[in-house]
């Protein structure tokens, strides 16, 4: 069967089971092309919580799916691939948060949404890159903030606002494939370009580009200069929305090892599978969902 009936049989079965398709921009081109809405982790948060739709087939990683679940609690959650993980938001643990909460008692938890729901439910409020800046800019200023699991974005968020930030050492293993040899050899090759980069990115990165951007922010950033040739420092998969959006520019990647294995589990073939079996479901228990949501709903006041 084509791609392209696949895509028809994706859509039509959507229709029939009154499905709402979510994708993160990381995902397959023809994933995001079969699509309702096609976001970062803040925006599909929102779309996920403001859903009328009873489906939602969630097409990002398990992180993803779970936190729609969370704001959207009626709504049935479906997951392409269950395998599709999160190397990050698996680098920390609700033990270990505890543990760093006990070792900083009275300090606020900002926590990357990047995150387990078990995470989440330990934590005072949630962020995504996209308004991690926000997020923590408004925290008390004597109050100490334990920022997890992300220690490059935390650091990003610490140097931007001038505040100390009790830091986790997990990391994105896909942005700190992306150095700043290859940022370097990037200007050499297309000179004429801009350098804009996720915050994920290591220090070293985020200080030598011109932009530094949440996937969303990079869309903007595009979308409001001038200029025709971009180098874009994050996973992959964002180009492919960029060259559609703005065909009359040109985007280059500043590595092709900055691609995400588990963003690219979920295909055509997945998506159809899950809509007709109406598997994966994501599942959250009570106890955990009760405070998780807390911190989740806390984040998306600050928009």
């Amino acid at each position: 069967m084509s791609a392209e009936d696949l895509a028809g049989r994706v859509r039509n079965l959507a229709r029939q089971r009154g499905a709402l398709i979510l994708a993160h921009n990381y995902q397959l081109g023809e994933v995001q092309d079969v699509a309702d809405f096609v976001g970062d982790s803040l925006e599909l948060a929102r779309k996920a919580a403001e859903a009328r739709a009873k489906l939602i087939l969630f097409c990002g990683v398990h992180f993803m799916a779970e936190t729609a679940k969370l704001l959207n609690p009626s709504a049935t959650v479906l997951e392409p691939d269950p395998n599709a993980g999160c190397p990050l938001a698996c680098m920390l643990n609700a033990r270990q948060l505890r543990g760093l909460k006990a070792a900083h008692p009275g300090a606020l938890v900002v926590t990357y949404v990047n995150s387990s729901a078990d995470v989440k439910a330990e934590s005072d409020v949630c962020c995504t890159s996209g308004n991690a800046l926000k997020v923590v800019g408004a925290q008390p200023r004597d109050r100490e903030i334990i920022f997890v699991p992300d220690k490059s974005l935390g650091t990003w968020v610490a140097s931007k606002l001038g505040r100390e930030l009790i830091l986790w050492d997990g990391y994105c293993p896909t942005h700190h494939r992306i150095t700043a040899d290859f940022v370097r050899q990037a200007r050499t090759e297309h000179p004429d370009a801009k350098v804009v980069v996720h915050p994920e990115c290591t220090p070293d990165v985020t200080a030598i580009a011109d932009e530094v951007a949440s996937t969303s922010g990079i869309l903007r950033y595009v979308a409001s200069t001038p200029y025709k040739e971009y180098v874009i420092g994050t996973e992959v998969g964002l180009l492919h929305r960029l060259r559609k959006l703005h065909p009359d520019k040109r985007f280059y990647h500043v590595t092709p090892f900055a691609d995400c294995p588990n963003m690219k589990l979920n295909t055509l073939e997945k998506l159809l599978w899950s809509l007709e079996d109406m598997e994966y479901k994501v599942t959250v228990p009570r106890d955990v969902a009760a405070k998780a949501r807390k911190a989740l709903d806390r984040m998306l006041e600050y928009v």
